[in-house]
Parts: C-alpha cells; sequence; structure tokens
C-alpha cells in the first residue's frame, strides 16, 4: 500500500513538472505601443462650448451693449489743419461737444469751401474769417451749442448775431480765433475746436490773408 502511494505522487509530479516545462517553452507575444499614436481626446478637448451670459444673478435680461460693452461710433475729436497764405495752423475739434457745428465746419471744409476766402477781421484779440462775400455779411444761420469750454487763447468759435431772445444764432460760415482769453464770450458762442500748434501764425495774420485750405487730419 506505501508502495502503491508514492508511486501515485511521483507520477502526479512528474505530470505537472511536464505541464509546466510546456507552458515555460510557448513564445511570448510583445507588448507594442505606437510611438505615433495621438492619444483619444477627452470630449472637452474636441470642442468646449463658451456661453456669454445673457442674464445678471437676479435674472435681469442684459442688453447687447452690456454684453459686448459700450460702442462709440466717433471719436471725441478730430484734428484738422487750416493752411493760410501765412502758414499752417493745426486746430482740435470738440466733435462730441459741438457736433452739428464741427459736423458743418468739416462739410464746408472737406468740399473746399473755404479755399482762397479771406479773414476779413484781425483785432488785438481775434482773427475772422470763411465769409464767402468776404465782408462779414454772408452765410446762413445754424443753431448756437453752447458747452464747457471756454474761450482762451486758440480757442475757435462760429460768428453768430443776436436773436430776438437775446440769443446769439451762429453763422454757418465764418469763424474766428481768440488771440487772447475771451471769457465773455463762454456760453453764448459755439466753441468748436481750439489751436494745437500754429498760433504764431495766428498773430501773424492780417486782413486780407487768404484760407488757402483746411484739411481734415484724422
Amino acid at each position: 500500500m506505501g508502495k502503491l502511494l508514492l508511486t501515485i505522487i511521483v507520477a502526479v509530479a512528474v505530470v505537472l513538472g511536464i505541464i509546466t516545462f510546456t507552458n515555460q517553452s510557448k513564445p511570448q507575444q510583445p507588448s507594442f505601443t505606437n510611438p505615433f499614436a495621438s492619444p483619444t481626446p477627452t470630449p472637452l478637448a474636441i470642442h468646449q462650448n463658451i456661453t456669454v451670459p445673457t442674464t445678471t444673478t437676479d435674472n435681469t435680461t442684459l442688453s447687447p451693449t452690456a454684453i459686448i460693452g459700450p460702442m462709440d461710433p466717433q471719436p471725441a475729436t478730430r484734428s484738422a489743419v487750416i493752411k493760410t497764405s501765412k502758414g499752417d495752423i493745426y486746430v482740435t475739434l470738440f466733435q462730441k461737444d459741438a457736433p452739428i457745428t464741427v459736423k458743418n465746419f468739416i462739410q464746408k471744409a472737406t468740399s473746399g469751401f473755404y479755399n482762397g476766402l479771406d479773414f476779413h477781421r484781425v483785432e488785438d484779440w481775434v482773427i475772422q474769417g470763411g465769409d464767402p462775400n468776404g465782408n462779414g455779411t454772408g452765410g446762413n444761420d445754424m443753431p448756437t451749442e453752447t458747452n464747457q469750454h471756454e474761450f482762451v487763447t486758440g480757442s475757435l468759435g462760429m460768428a453768430g448775431h443776436e436773436g430776438q431772445n437775446k440769443q446769439i444764432i451762429s453763422n454757418d460760415a465764418q469763424f474766428f480765433i481768440v488771440k487772447s482769453d475771451a471769457s465773455w464770450l463762454n456760453n453764448q458762442y459755439t466753441n468748436f475746436g481750439i489751436v494745437t500748434s500754429g498760433m504764431d501764425i495766428v498773430n501773424k495774420i492780417q486782413i486780407g490773408d487768404k484760407i488757402l485750405g483746411i484739411q481734415l487730419l484724422n
């Protein structure tokens, strides 16, 4: 009985040894990773939606202006050069504060209206020109636009006359440049610009000197 048990145990050991050797003898399949393959993108990497909020936390609907910010269709100021027979006068025009006047001035300037007209009035404190008649009688009426700008040295204004209600009615053609502070004009005449360069030319202007042209710079 003992010999039989020993024989069985030896036989089982031999069988197990043969099975183990067979498995170890089979060739192993190597693992392979393609170094050129792109990783599978996550949904976020494929497409990411960005939502612009259209309401506030209290459910107030935002207007398009509030969402994208305010839009200013026109600059607050424009720049121009008044070319004269004595030299160039550079000015800034207050488009935001005197829009009707500046628009009218630009239209006349770009159309050549002022080309060849005289400075018909020259005093110690002011020069005035742009009259198509050349004597202070030409031009038509237009609204006066008073604003916060004071008449200081170099200020541009539109000529005008007193209406029935004692308020100034502006001329649409004749403009003036003050050579010194003129506070008595404040809040009565349209102040639509300021000289930025060329006050030496302003001070040289005499009656009969010519406006060669007015060129818009921006």
